[in-house]
């Protein structure tokens, strides 16, 4: 395309000799160097916000940490006029408690709880749901890990095994609820039979399942194992799928052990038993 067409005055209807009354290249706009320079702004500018501090916290997320209820709900009651800071009803959404403040809720004072996390080395023949009232459940399994209620992240019925990460941190729960939450878990499978090498390159491949293409990280043998143990890398938050992939193929799946759930490992982990995570992986599962 012609760049001349752009310049102004050589549109349609002018003659060619008024270019030459009109001043040398058209400058622009603005000069280059103020173009780059970034608004210098008034340090006493109201129109500044303020940094938030590190030790201040969303009104919502401090009676969620607490236990009470979830943000969604929170915000409810706060709207409702049913939160009180240092005995003044708040229906600010948005609102910060700073340290110090006391936070009523609903006619009870709110302690904030200490955030712990623990992971699990899960048995068989526990389940993470409630409603299966004829299966033990994994919360007796961790009992004695902290005085507050713990809860499971993600579900793991009865015939599953391995890693199960427990939390009273609401914020992580939800985090790797979602279905677009692509953190990696990895399991062992044991098969019926020895899987054949070329049904394993097609699960490498990708397995549609009910309409859904479902993505393979990895598979491979288990080194040093019959070539019934499979190793399987999914990103998947849903375990059953880890079945169906194989019963797709034609496979009865006897047993699924997870041994890693989003950079955590069951490694030197007794089945059965539980440990607390270091800080640095705390650190590590909140930069997922």
């Amino acid at each position: 395309m012609n760049n001349s067409n752009n310049k102004k005055g050589s549109g349609p209807g002018k003659p060619s000799g008024d270019r030459k009354k009109t001043s040398s290249t058209p400058k622009p706009a603005m000069d280059k160097r103020s173009q780059n320079r970034k608004p210098v702004v008034k340090k006493d500018s109201p129109n500044i916000p303020k940094p938030i501090k590190s030790d201040e916290i969303r009104l919502n997320k401090y009676i969620s940490n607490s236990g009470a209820c979830s943000r969604r709900d929170a915000d409810i009651y706060i709207q409702s006029g049913n939160v009180k800071v240092n005995g003044i009803p708040v229906t600010e959404m948005g609102y910060k408690v700073k340290p110090g403040d006391v936070v009523n809720f609903d006619g009870a004072t709110l302690m904030p709880e200490k955030k712990e996390y623990f992971v699990l080395n899960k048995p068989k023949n526990f389940t993470t749901s409630n409603e299966e009232v004829e299966h033990r459940n994994v919360s007796e399994l961790i009992k004695g890990a902290s005085n507050s209620a713990m809860a499971p992240v993600g579900r793991m019925d009865k015939n599953t095994t391995g890693l199960l990460l427990f939390t009273n941190d609401t914020d992580i729960i939800r985090k790797f609820s979602l279905p677009n939450q692509k953190s990696a878990k990895i399991y062992q499978v044991t098969l019926d039979k020895n899987l054949k090498f070329e049904d394993l390159e097609k699960i490498a491949k990708g397995v549609t399942l009910e309409g859904h293409k479902l993505f393979v990280d990895e598979i491979s043998y288990i080194e040093n194992e019959p070539k019934n143990e499979i190793g399987i890398k999914l990103r998947t938050p849903n375990v059953k799928v880890v079945r169906a992939i194989f019963e797709h193929y034609k496979y009865t799946v006897i047993k699924v052990d997870r041994v890693a759930f989003a950079g955590l490992t069951k490694k030197n982990l007794p089945r059965g038993n539980w440990r607390a995570l270091t800080e640095q992986e705390v650190i590590n599962l909140k930069n997922l």
